[in-house]
């Protein structure tokens, strides 16, 4: 029995994916081999030393104190994708309102008074303020074309859009998914200039912190509108309120408010949305789980934020020995010899590696001691080591 700790209410089809039979669910468990997570805020909870895994829920992994689960030897994984139709309808909505200034006239028709002529001849007179505009012939620049950006540009398109996208580490198969009409972006700033909406789509790091900033801001066509539905942190929010109200910018539409936003006429800013919807988050649930299980049974790895990618079927009767390391030199050479001094065949081996860390799946011809365990797990550099016998 494999134990899971969830630590925020995960959806029902996604546990349903955890076989009652081999994991046990609960809020409150002691030593838990797995952790699941949607917005829990992990950087201050003490995580037993039992997990061997972490799901989260989503996308981003800001909550969980990724680094350190490297140290540990645990995967982090997330749900990259599962929630992308969900933001990118936010997206396509918040630049429909923005665009026909729907936020602001709503505003206006909630402060209407009298009766319903003297409420008509209001609206006649007032619904000039609101003239918007229509998005076919618009430019949009997407910046980050992961399953989101790649979704949100090839909408724009059927929008009737131009589109610019620019994404330096951009996946051969996100770049599948892209439709060939979207035109490629030299930098940020190349993409700035040409266009009059923006919406990002990269994860919160060091490098993108202030990405959108007054600068960048002064690059974009006149009366431009930014949509940041990615991390809050990414936009520059005092640049762009002092664009708003200088003129510049026509509209800021986000999915983080603050008190500096709020009010603002030419702001639209909902409550954390993006991935708000019944279907997202079944999909972020069933997708997590499906990786969690595949790791605790199999010690295989899908969508980890901090571990290569690792799959290779475990054959029945075959023994699997999983090891985490520090990605230096003959360490593979070193479990080798190991397995080697106790008669130990090796039947199928698969090494990858990602920045610091290593993964090495050894599949065995026969059962591994706790001798030889010890042995692996006692060489300098690796972090953790598991054993999976196949059924």
């Amino acid at each position: 029995m494999f134990k899971v700790q969830t630590l925020n209410n995960i959806s029902v089809n996604g546990l349903e994916r955890l076989p009652r039979d081999r994991f046990e669910i609960a809020s409150e468990i002691q030593n838990p081999d797995a952790i699941l997570v949607r917005s829990a805020d992990m950087h201050k909870l003490e995580i037993p030393a039992s997990v061997k895994a972490i799901g989260r829920a989503g996308a981003g992994t800001n909550n969980i104190p990724v680094a350190a689960m490297s140290k540990r030897g645990v995967p982090v994984f997330n749900a990259p994708g599962a929630n992308a139709n969900a933001v990118k309808e936010l997206v396509l909505a918040s630049m429909l309102m923005t665009a026909r200034n729907i936020p602001a006239s709503l505003d206006f028709v909630k402060k209407l008074d009298g009766d319903d002529k003297a409420m008509h001849e209001a609206v006649e007179a007032g619904k000039k303020k609101f003239v918007g505009f229509e998005l076919p012939g618009r430019t949009l620049g997407v910046i980050g074309l992961g399953a989101i950006g790649v979704k949100v540009a090839n909408a724009a398109l059927e929008l009737g859009m131009t589109v610019y996208g620019f994404d330096p580490a951009m996946t051969v198969q996100n770049a599948w998914q892209l439709n060939a009409g979207v035109h490629r972006a030299l930098s940020v700033d190349d993409l700035m200039s040409k266009s009059q909406f923006i919406s990002v789509h990269v994860p919160l790091l060091d490098a993108t912190r202030g990405l959108i900033n007054a600068e960048r801001i002064r690059l974009m066509k006149k009366q431009g509108v930014i949509l940041n539905f990615a991390r809050d942190a990414i936009v520059d929010e005092k640049a762009v309120i002092e664009a708003l109200d200088e003129g510049r910018l026509h509209a800021y539409a986000c999915d983080f408010p603050s008190n500096a936003l709020k009010g603002h006429p030419r702001v639209l800013a909902t409550p954390h949305l993006g991935a708000s919807t019944g279907e997202a988050e079944d999909n972020c649930a069933v997708m997590v789980a499906d990786q969690i299980r595949e790791f605790l049974e199999l010690g295989t790895i899908r969508n980890s934020v901090n571990f290569p990618e690792a799959q290779m079927p475990l054959l029945p009767g075959k023994t699997r020995l999983c090891i985490v390391n520090e990605n230096v030199p003959n360490m593979v050479g070193q479990i080798s010899t190991a397995l080697a001094k106790h008669h130990l065949n090796i039947a199928d081996l698969l090494n990858k590696s990602r920045g610091d860390l290593a993964y090495t799946i050894a599949d065995l011809d026969s059962a591994v001691p706790a001798e030889v365990a010890g042995e692996i797990a006692a060489i300098p550099g690796v972090l953790a080591t598991r054993v999976i016998v196949g059924r």
